[in-house]
């Protein structure tokens, strides 16, 4: 009697394993394909194409103002056209940095970008959610910055020193930072700690990093502070809870636009609003949220 043919499963285990993990066609943002050490390098990319791009613009004027060395860094920090040029050299120096991201989410064109990144919704939010969580972390800057009391720093002086560096300032705000920060921070480096220290790390090394970072801007402003370590904690738990960037990007956006508005609108503010006698000082609102405004930028 012969023996009935063997039949060997179509997937066995492994295939089956092999199916299931992250590839082109069905990406995981939350095991993305690449590591650790390429979103540092992207991180420390960052910082070094910011800098760069700050000095490219500001030969030029340095030249034309026939500064030497020595006077360089005075005039970095105190003079209106140089303040000017490196708020401005801030969006070019993001979409410099979003195009490396793209390298290395894509894997040179391998990936698709935004969904590999997690441009979905997930866990319940939805637009007007997003929309009134930002809204709701504006309320609790007001009230930190209410409770820590009025402070001067770095931002506010930027913000202060001409009408072209704060409408550059809200422009880069708005439109260039909230996206790019989200993508390198929570886009790039959480999902790689995340594989690699587990979800508790990741959201306390990439919430800390995201707020160290903005701290030498706003110092010795405790209340500022308090409000981006708020900010960060809230965007990067949202990371970790819906495994997607799309909903972090849109309130980042929420919050810094809002403030936008009131940077652009500051002039009107203080044209009704009650003015201490000399030196005059900006509107309470506007000051309020010019402070604000360093939070998230």
């Amino acid at each position: 009697m012969d023996n009935p043919p063997i039949q060997l499963p179509l997937s066995g285990p492994e295939e089956l394993s092999r199916e299931e993990r992250p590839s082109p066609e069905r990406p995981d943002p939350d095991d993305p394909p690449w590591g650790f050490w390429g979103a540092l390098a992207l991180l420390l990319s960052s910082f070094a194409l910011m800098l760069a791009l700050q000095v490219a613009f500001l030969v030029p004027y340095v030249l034309y103002r026939g500064v030497t060395l020595a006077g360089l860094p005075e005039l970095a920090i105190k003079d209106v056209g140089a303040i000017f040029l490196q708020i401005v050299a801030v969006p070019p120096a993001h979409l410099l940095t979003l195009g490396l991201a793209w390298l290395l989410v894509t894997r040179g064109g391998k990936y698709p970008f935004l969904r590999t990144l997690g441009w979905e919704w997930g866990r319940g939010l939805t637009l007007r959610r997003c929309v009134g969580l930002g809204v709701l972390l504006l309320a609790v800057g007001f009230l930190i910055l209410w409770l820590a009391g009025e402070c001067d720093n770095e931002m506010e002086r930027i913000l202060r020193s001409s009408r072209g560096a704060a409408l550059a300032a809200a422009f880069a705000a708005t439109f260039t930072a909230p996206l790019v920060e989200e993508v390198v921070y929570r886009g790039l480096l959480y999902p790689a700690l995340r594989r690699l220290v587990g979800v508790g790390w990741a959201v306390a090394v990439v919430f800390l990093i995201f707020a160290v970072i903005h701290v030498p801007q706003y110092y010795p402003c405790y209340g500022v502070i308090g409000m981006i370590l708020v900010l960060s904690f809230c965007l990067t738990a949202i990371r970790a809870r819906t495994g997607n960037l799309l909903p972090c990007v849109l309130i980042h956006f929420v919050f810094n636009a809002v403030q936008a508005v009131f940077i652009v609108l500051a002039p009107y503010f203080e044209r009704v609003l009650p003015q201490e006698p000399p030196p005059p000082a900006p509107g309470l609102l506007a000051e309020l949220f010019v402070r604000l405004f360093g939070a998230a930028w």
